[in-house]
């Protein structure tokens, strides 16, 4: 194929509403987990799986199979014959767009050119109208959830999606599905101490109402209805999903959640080994059951005066191996590396600690929040069992300057305290005063913060970022 006809072709597929186009991006996402998640929903919920053989052959593209890639998209296409025999246009739409893609990082242009032109036929019989995409609502709803695949900075974007999906068609109980979960997941992630409302709740209870079966929304209601301390109502749901779907792991996992925050441990562990019967290569059950044993080493530790050591020891061995296989399954699983990590400090295993919060530390894939809790996490062993006050200051200040997420307050506390011990000694420097005063900015404390700045612009007059924070600070009093 000549160059001007490849960029041609270039410029088509740019146009197609399809995995390609809507920048899912490789170093956002852990491939295998991702590619362990896709897998479980196929097994484990009965309906089309079009959206999931979709995404799957778009991460194969990623790991650079494109035969399984294919072989994917094949799939996606028989579900649509399946399930949707009289809307084959409508609902091949996406696939039809990645079958041009695909080919096209094969080289095979033709190929290309002939999925190309399927959308566009089919474009112009649903619109009457020349074009390579067309606004349906069974697009952005599948949009809209491979973006909540790719974590946490999508979710903002999915939400849109399925805001966009549901003004077409308002009591679709899959796009009202997919609104409540974004909504759910959005506000896990925020500071909840920072707000009042809780945006999730209307939302889950509305797509319940569509669709009444679906326990894994149940699951995500009672968990809400748990933090808003509505108990005996949460405990109805999961009660409820008990009975609906007693061996789906997707509902389990989230049940066992719900009752180990309850404090009810060996129920917990009692559903989570369930689950891990029928999903046993389950890294996120075997995190989770990591976290049961850990609660309840902490309620041994807490509840009695003289824990038997034994039992302590038992129980640390046991979270270290849970974490551990996580962690080994998938490199990038984040949490189960910080909890690791810290379970590595309870053994008093630090130079196993050291190296596990390093590798934690250098997961590619971290949030700001992610940053924020290994910084706190990190700064935290580094202050009490590596004594090493400046090191630990160096990260605590680096996980405040990820934002105000689920971490900031207890991080500001610890600096504060810090620092201030710091500069009664007479050993604060330049460092000290400007990261004290970022801290009482944060708290709103600002002719502390000014008086800090200040000091540290004593040390080093030249340097602007001080400048800039008193002038900031000085204009935001006259206001």
């Amino acid at each position: 194929m000549s160059a001007i006809s490849k960029n041609s072709l270039k410029n088509s597929l740019l146009q197609l509403e399809c995995y390609f186009t809507w920048t899912l991006l490789k170093e956002d996402v852990d491939l295998a987990s991702l590619e362990e998640s896709i897998g479980d929903q196929i097994e484990f919920f009965i309906k089309p799986n079009i959206s999931n053989y979709n995404l799957l052959s778009y991460v194969c593209h990623l790991k650079l199979s494109y035969e399984e890639a294919l072989e994917n998209l094949q799939q996606a296409e028989e579900e649509v014959k399946k399930y949707y025999p009289n809307e084959i246009d409508r609902r091949s739409l996406v696939t039809w767009g990645n079958y041009a893609w695909i080919y096209y990082h094969m080289g095979r242009y033709e190929e290309a050119q002939v999925y190309i032109d399927k959308v566009e036929n089919s474009c112009k019989k649903l619109s009457n109208t020349a074009q390579l995409k067309i606004q349906l609502p069974e697009i952005y709803a599948e949009q809209g959830f491979a973006l909540l695949k790719f974590g946490r900075k999508y979710y903002n974007r999915a939400k849109e999606c399925f805001e966009n999906a549901l003004r077409k068609e308002p009591n679709n109980p899959e796009f009202n599905a997919g609104y409540a979960i974004a909504m759910y997941r959005l506000e896990e992630f925020s500071n909840r101490e920072c707000e009042e409302v809780d945006p999730s709740l209307e939302p889950l209870k509305r797509a319940l109402e569509l669709n009444p079966m679906d326990t894994y929304l149940l699951a995500l209601l009672a968990l809400k209805l748990q933090d808003l301390h509505r108990f005996d109502e949460a405990e109805r749901c999961i009660e409820e999903g008990m009975q609906k779907t007693p061996n789906l792991p997707y509902f389990l996992r989230y049940a066992a959640k719900f009752y180990r925050r309850k404090k009810d441990l060996d129920k917990a562990q009692e559903v989570l080994e369930r689950a891990l019967e029928i999903s046993p290569k389950s890294t996120f059950l075997l995190h989770q059951l990591g976290l049961c044993y850990r609660a309840k080493l902490f309620e041994l530790k807490n509840n009695t005066r003289y824990p038997p050591q034994d039992q302590v020891e038992e129980l640390i061995q046991i979270c270290i191996s849970l974490f551990k296989e996580a962690s080994e399954q998938k490199p990038k699983f984040f949490h189960a590396l910080t909890d690791l990590a810290r379970m590595y400090v309870e053994a008093r295993m630090y130079q196993e600690a050291e190296e596990t919060f390093q590798k934690a530390l250098k997961v590619n894939i971290l949030t700001c929040s992610d940053k924020q809790e290994i910084c706190y996490h990190y700064g935290n062993f580094l202050q009490y069992q590596k004594k090493s006050v400046s090191e630990a200051i160096k990260y605590y200040t680096e996980g405040l300057k990820n934002g105000e997420y689920l971490f900031a307050n207890k991080i500001k506390k610890y600096l504060k305290r810090l620092l201030e011990k710091r500069i009664q000694e007479g050993l604060g420097g330049e460092n000290d005063f400007s990261t004290l005063g970022l801290v009482h900015k944060l708290d709103g404390e600002k002719l502390e913060a000014i008086e800090c700045y200040e000091k540290a612009n004593e040390c080093n007059p030249e340097n602007e970022e001080y400048l800039s924070a008193l002038c900031e600070l000085r204009l935001s009093l006259s206001d």
